[in-house]
């Protein structure tokens, strides 16, 4: 592999990695608050990238500057958390938190389907593209590659800043200590006067709005067809199991490790590419059940 091939492999890790992150790290938020595994969330990001690129082809189409298509993403985002989002916690999610896990999972199963056709009944089964932002942003030379701006720069800053405020949020605000003291012992947050269902809403709110915002910030790097929220799932679920349920920072990383792996394989061997995450997560898995940074009894987000 010379130079230029291993760069533009670093480079689409990178912002693979970024995108992987953002839409595993609110899997991981859901998770550790409300112990669900959110199968639905690979369809809420399909949404996303579906409701942005509609957005933006209407705002471009009503005469508006080309510049509006980030603040699409932006409300595309908090459309599929607030609108979605919450009433799907509030009036099924809600009804089986102290159900069987297989019974969990099959009601998400079942919406991540509703969805699906959902998708299908509005856009059709024809490929999608809106890469007005992309474009926008034009391309910058990298060594001797190169590369678009938005994918280089945008997509690491927004996960980097999505990160630490993540952590803020979580470690610095009344909210956050509300979810974290729910986190760790539901009966006695409850004991001391803090709405659970409350807690649960908002977090189910954040996490299903970052799944829309990585189907947002996808939109413009890809083709949207029906069938981008099944991949992108199963590859979170594979971020989440390798980093540790409930780890943020080790989802951050851990889609980094993948996201490179994915992309180097893609140059390299590239009938592998499918299979490098997935070798990852179970070679992990098989040295340590827990996770990358995850430890028997965490209950940690």
């Amino acid at each position: 592999m010379n130079l230029t091939l291993f760069l533009l492999a670093l480079f689409d890790g990178i912002a693979y990695a970024a995108l992987v992150f953002i839409v595993a790290v609110g899997l991981t938020l859901i998770f550790g608050v409300m112990r669900i595994l959110n199968v639905a969330h690979g369809s809420l990001y399909a949404m996303g990238a579906y409701l942005t690129a509609s957005l933006t082809t209407f705002v471009l189409a009503a005469g508006l500057p080309p510049i509006f298509a980030f603040p699409c993403m932006l409300v595309s985002a908090i459309l599929i958390g607030v609108v979605l989002g919450g009433p799907l916690e509030w009036l099924l999610l809600r009804r089986i938190y102290h159900k069987p896990e297989v019974l969990q999972l099959l009601v998400t199963f079942a919406i991540f389907m509703i969805l699906e056709d959902v998708q299908r009944l509005i856009w059709g089964t024809q490929p999608i593209f809106q890469s007005t932002a992309l474009q926008l942003m034009g391309n910058v030379r990298a060594f001797s590659v190169n590369y678009t701006v938005y994918q280089l720069i945008l997509l690491p800053i927004v996960a980097i800043t999505l990160l630490i405020g993540l952590r803020f949020f979580l470690r610095r605000t009344v909210a956050g200590k509300l979810i974290l003291a729910t986190t760790e012992d539901r009966e006695a947050a409850q004991a001391i006067g803090i709405d659970a269902d409350k807690v649960f809403l908002l977090t189910f709110i954040v996490g299903a709005g970052l799944a829309g915002l990585g189907g947002a910030l996808a939109s413009p790097t890809t083709s949207i067809l029906p069938g981008i929220g099944a991949d992108m799932i199963v590859l979170s679920f594979a971020v989440v199991a390798t980093a540790g349920l409930g780890q943020i920072e080790g989802a951050a990383l851990t889609a980094l490790l993948i996201g490179l792996g994915r992309s180097f394989a893609v140059y390299v061997w590239p009938e592998t590419q499918v299979l490098v995450p997935y070798l990852i997560m179970v070679a992990v898995l098989l040295v340590r059940p827990e996770g990358l940074f995850g430890s028997p009894a965490a209950r940690k987000i």
